[in-house]
């Protein structure tokens, strides 16, 4: 089978997650077969994003889908990705080509957004692309939390994370 055969095309199935009072913006590439799956971000049980994420605002990791939408809300974080539809071989961010990029314009107009960050190299080359010329918003590029990363441990990504997030927003007492 040729790698074309093995394409799908995909949309984005489900939403963000910001309110008005959302300080900072996190944005992944795609979700993953397992995120879709799911139905929410950062679904598959080796991506580290919500063990970082919880670690750096001192928070229990969240489970379910309502714990992490009421995690993200009460972080004053906003969460989405740069790809509203794509074709795509499962999970591969580097198979990713006829992007639609999701209008991050959506949230940056809505929620008093102080910085964007970028979950790793393709969802920051992604955005540079197709989404800063309709937001001219630079981006901060963070190292992925996908298990493909192996290189960063959590620690070093908790570390990474932090020193960028603490800039704009810090965890509430």
């Amino acid at each position: 089978m040729n790698d074309e055969s093995r394409y799908q095309h995909l949309t984005h199935t489900f939403d963000p997650v910001y309110t008005e009072n959302s300080k900072i913006l996190i944005l992944g590439s795609f979700p993953s077969v397992k995120s879709r799956e799911e139905g929410f971000f950062y679904g598959h049980p080796r991506n580290r994003f919500w063990s970082v994420i919880s670690r750096i605002f001192e928070c229990e990791k969240p489970m379910s889908i309502p714990e992490k939408k009421a995690f993200l809300l009460q972080n004053d974080i906003a969460l989405w990705d740069t790809i509203h539809s794509c074709d795509i071989i499962g999970s591969s961010d580097s198979s990713i080509k006829n992007v639609i990029p999701s209008d991050i314009n959506l949230i940056l107009s809505y929620a008093d957004i102080k910085a964007v960050f970028c979950n790793g190299a393709t969802s920051h080359k992604l955005y540079m692309k197709y989404c800063y010329p309709s937001t001219n918003r630079a981006a901060v590029k963070l190292p992925s939390t996908s298990p493909a990363n192996a290189a960063w441990s959590e620690d070093r990504l908790t570390a990474a994370w932090k020193e960028e997030i603490y800039k704009y927003i810090t965890p509430k007492a």
